[in-house]
């Protein structure tokens, strides 16, 4: 699926940067770039509405396939990528703003472009009295005003950095790392409120683990990532030196070797997503009792968290090493690694000193990105990450017509149908938990374009002229709606992304799928494309978002999004056996131009079994959907050609070195050129659709095929 991207990802955005990691936990997206959308969504009110023309999106030939980017020369059993991609694979140039370019990242532009079209059409007026438009159109400017940025230099960080010299103990570190929920600043344990998995009719608060300047653990453990070690020092240093921190290399040294220790204790990734393990209730006197060196009533204080009555820990066994560390670091090394982290946060915000040493090591250096994004690009995702449903509601308005979701409906249905005849169909699964397993699907929720109830931004103070202002303000409200929540009943209407987000998610909470109204469009569907490429691509990510509910995590939910287990022993057997095959065909690919690297198969399970079931039941749903009739030959493709097609469409990819080896590292997802062919390894029409044999590389002997959904 399009899955949840992870809060490491190298935004400019400071209000995302400065959210806890793991706040993008409660669902499971398509693809990485949902968090941050996601972390800025739920309800709006009233509005300005743009004006001018509209920006239209591309289509993809005449019948869905873009037939002048295929390579028909290359044997599909060799290379299905290559086959279906390779021209425009071999014609196309990652643009230099970007570390990698695809289908994804053409929908991304075209709405990025959208969304500036209208941004840019709104008034800049009084934003105490003049509704969303104005606030949205002084969030946006403030961003554009490089003029009043650049005078202003670091005088912003100031009163920040000066709260952390004052600090004159430990204690009052915790308040810091307290505060840093609603604004700038580092914590050890990152928290965020979501639907309880036991109670999912009510918020609850959890924590996380974090504290990481770098994107993961295997980062400071892993000798190959030496060099991005050494250079995270020097940019450390480099950061507090702008900043204007005494002693900034020795304190860069101590700080590593902090983050370090920290990541010695942090939990994998594949630990990190295991439900069963993260789902640790206790009180803030157990933390005091269990955790004991860190201040945790100062910090829920601090935090605004205090009324919660309980806390789910993730990774409760890595909680007292680390509260350990923290109770053993000297305090001029706390409040220097405080220093760092809030001049990091704060980067994007301030002048070009900041920004362009931020840019050279967290999208240059770590992710091989030439160039820095257009200012206009970066101000159109600090407007949307502080105001994206006012900014969404306006972009439905012009670019999601009524009848899109009439057409998704019906896919939706028919995918579904399919799903529920393929587990009548299965062979190892007992008759109880097919019961249980068919009376999740009936409860399925399907939210489709935009929410029903926009949300209410009438609390949210915005300034003319004062960008930094803005942002600290725009973060406080975010997390006191968060906050606020603790213990309150869920609300079920809720999004976690915004109509103009390209990606679509499952949540095993609310047992829901969401598709915004972005994602809908070419190379995903097209009203006016050929069934079978709607099918292989916009109903395989249907199918996908389906499985996350049946996934190696996602099953752990019933129907009502209550985690609990409900299958027999023996059928939970059979599940692992056939996911640990699909675990090993992923770890067994190799990347030439990265040597060393593979896909985590534990990490990727979920995303690898979305797209191995939900492109077996988008085929079910696409036969169904002949009626009995033939499908027809086009431009010499039968239609089963043109389903299979449009799913690797979906997954063209281009990657910077530096970019892949970041994916391989952090990412849940395997990489795009990856998705295009290995889930059809293990279905049986694919071979016949291309004449596959046991003499082509791709080949996989029919009792070695995983066969899951």
């Amino acid at each position: 699926m399009l899955k949840k991207t992870s809060l490491f990802a190298a935004t400019s955005l400071a209000l995302a940067l400065a959210l806890p990691a793991g706040a993008h936990e409660r669902h499971a997206c398509l693809d990485e770039a949902c968090a941050l959308q996601a972390l800025f969504a739920t309800d709006a009110t009233a509005g300005g509405s743009g004006g001018g023309d509209t920006v239209a999106a591309t289509r993809y030939g005449s019948w869905g396939i873009d037939t002048a980017g295929m390579k028909p020369e290359v044997n599909p059993g060799e290379d299905f990528f290559a086959y279906v991609s390779g021209t425009w694979a071999e014609t196309t140039e990652i643009p230099a703003d970007r570390s990698s370019y695809g289908a994804f990242m053409m929908l991304r532009d075209l709405s990025e472009a959208r969304v500036r079209q209208l941004i840019e059409s709104y008034p800049l007026g009084n934003p105490a009295t003049d509704g969303d438009a104005a606030k949205i159109a002084a969030l946006y400017q403030g961003f554009m005003d490089e003029a009043t940025i650049e005078a202003l230099g670091a005088q912003p960080l100031a009163p920040h950095l000066d709260a952390i010299r004052a600090a004159a103990d430990k204690d009052a570190i915790a308040t810091l790392m307290g505060r840093s929920r609603g604004g700038l600043g580092g914590t050890y344990f990152g928290a965020f409120v979501s639907d309880d998995q036991l109670d999912p009719d009510r918020y609850v608060l959890y924590l996380s683990q974090s504290g990481l300047g770098l994107s993961d653990r295997e980062m400071y453990l892993d000798e190959k990532f030496a060099p991005q070690r050494e250079r995270y020092q020097a940019y450390v240093a480099q950061m507090l030196e702008l900043a204007g921190w005494e002693r900034p290399q020795a304190h860069a040294e101590a700080i590593v070797a902090m983050e370090t220790r920290l990541a010695q204790a942090h939990w994998t990734r594949a630990e990190s997503r295991d439900r069963d393990k993260t789902y640790n209730p206790t009180t803030l006197a157990e933390l005091e009792r269990d955790a004991p060196g860190f201040p945790w009533t100062r910090y829920f204080e601090a935090a605004g968290i205090a009324h919660a009555d309980k806390a789910v820990v993730r990774q409760d066994t890595a909680f007292p090493k680390m509260a350990e560390i923290f109770a053993e670091t000297e305090l001029d090394t706390l409040k220097a690694w405080m220093a760092f982290h809030t001049t990091d946060n704060a980067a994007p915000l301030l002048s070009s000193a900041f920004v362009d040493a931020q840019f050279e090591f967290r999208q240059k250096f770590l992710n091989g990105q030439p160039e820095q994004r257009e200012r206009w690009k970066r101000g159109v995702s600090f407007a949307e990450g502080a105001m994206g449903e006012a900014i969404g509601r306006d972009y439905v308005a012009l670019y999601f017509p009524p009848d899109a979701k009439a057409k998704m409906d019906e896919l939706v249905a028919n995918v579904k149908t399919a799903m529920g005849a393929r587990l009548q169909q299965l062979d190892w699964m007992s008759p109880e938990t097919k019961t249980e397993a068919m009376a999740k699907l009936q409860n399925f929720g399907l939210k489709i374009g935009h929410p029903d109830t926009w949300r209410d931004y009438s609390g949210l103070e915005v300034v003319n002229g004062d960008l930094f202002g803005n942002a600290l303000r725009s973060m406080a409200f975010e997390w006191d709606y968060r906050r606020n929540r603790i213990g309150q009943p869920v609300d079920k209407g809720e999004w976690g992304m915004t109509p103009q987000t390209v990606n679509a998610y499952y949540s095993p909470v609310k047992n829901e799928i969401v598709f915004p109204a972005a994602i809908l469009q070419p190379p995903f569907f097209d009203p006016d494309a050929d069934p079978a490429v709607n099918y292989g691509a916009i109903g395989g990510v249907i199918g996908h978002e389906i499985i996350h509910g049946f996934d190696d995590q996602g099953r752990k939910s019933d129907g009502k999004g209550l985690l609990r287990d409900w299958w027999t022993a023996e059928d939970a057997a059979k599940f692992e056996a056939q996911a640990a095959k699909l675990g090993a065909q992923y770890e067994s690919y190799v990347f030439p131009q990265l040597p060393g690297m593979h896909i985590n198969g534990r990490v990727s399970m979920g995303e690898n079994i979305g797209d191995l079931g939900g492109l077996t039941i988008a085929l079910e749903a696409y036969r169904r959907s002949l009626g009995g009739e033939e499908a027809p030959v086009i431009d010499g493709f039968t239609g089963e050609q043109r389903f299979f097609m449009g799913w690797a469409q979906v997954w063209r990819i281009l990657w910077r070195d530096d970019a892949l080896r970041q994916q391989l590292v952090n990412g849940p997802h395997s990489p795009g050129q990856i998705r295009a062919f290995a889930p059809l390894r293990n279905i049986d029409a694919w071979y016949e659709a291309f004449n596959v044999t046991a003499d082509d590389p791709l080949w996989i002997a029919p009792e070695d095929r995983v066969r899951i959904w």
